[in-house]
């Protein structure tokens, strides 16, 4: 008990300490004036797994498994609920995080915002739920600012790396757990916003 405990904990420090976001490109000056920012989500290119396979491949084997286990209209349920998270929890989550945590107040349905954020996933792995052995979902993303009215001119890029979802009791449903993920990006991203737009 006492080593899995231990190795519990060192998976969590591990994961705790490599979760940030990096700015690739620009810096966050254009937004010291912002009031409202649109955001778009994409969920193009993102590979999953350690094996980085795509996500055609993810949900043919996520089905694959929940149907050996619990029939087919189990599986069914499932990618149902995994196309529902992608369209809408993963969306709320990352907003709802991001608006508790800068002023700068963040929607999908803004129209008059001077910059736009664009959110996508670039890896993502679902972890596995196991009470006190659980591992963390972990998610990489790419987030770009560009001007609302001309999407060429990219103000800034941030790298989201290793944020993690439900680091602690776990959650077992997978897409609720990455869900998380999308809500600890948008926190880390929405803190340095806050702390630079604030100087």
């Amino acid at each position: 008990m006492k080593k899995t405990l231990f190795l519990f904990l060192i998976i969590l420090s591990s994961c705790l300490t490599a979760q940030r976001v990096k700015v690739i490109s620009g810096d966050y000056n254009f937004l010291k004036d912002q009031k409202f920012i649109k955001v778009v989500f994409k969920f193009e290119g993102v590979t999953f797994t350690k094996k980085k396979i795509s996500e055609v491949q993810y949900v043919a084997n996520r089905m694959g498994e929940i149907e050996k286990r619990s029939g087919k209209e189990e599986a069914e349920k499932w990618k149902n609920d995994w196309e529902y998270s992608k369209a809408k929890t993963f969306q709320d989550k990352f907003l709802a995080s991001w608006n508790k945590n800068t002023d700068i107040k963040a929607a999908t349905n803004f129209e008059m915002t001077k910059y736009t954020l664009i959110m996508e996933p670039t890896w993502v792995s679902q972890g596995i739920f196991g009470g006190i052995g659980s591992i963390p979902a972990e998610m990489n993303s790419k987030m770009s600012f560009v001007e609302t009215d001309n999407p060429d001119n990219i103000l800034m890029v941030v790298e989201g790396i290793k944020a993690t979802g439900d680091n602690v009791i776990g959650i077992p449903n997978n897409n609720d757990r990455i869900a998380e993920c999308y809500a600890k990006t948008s926190k880390m991203l929405a803190l340095k916003v806050d702390h630079y737009t604030k100087k």
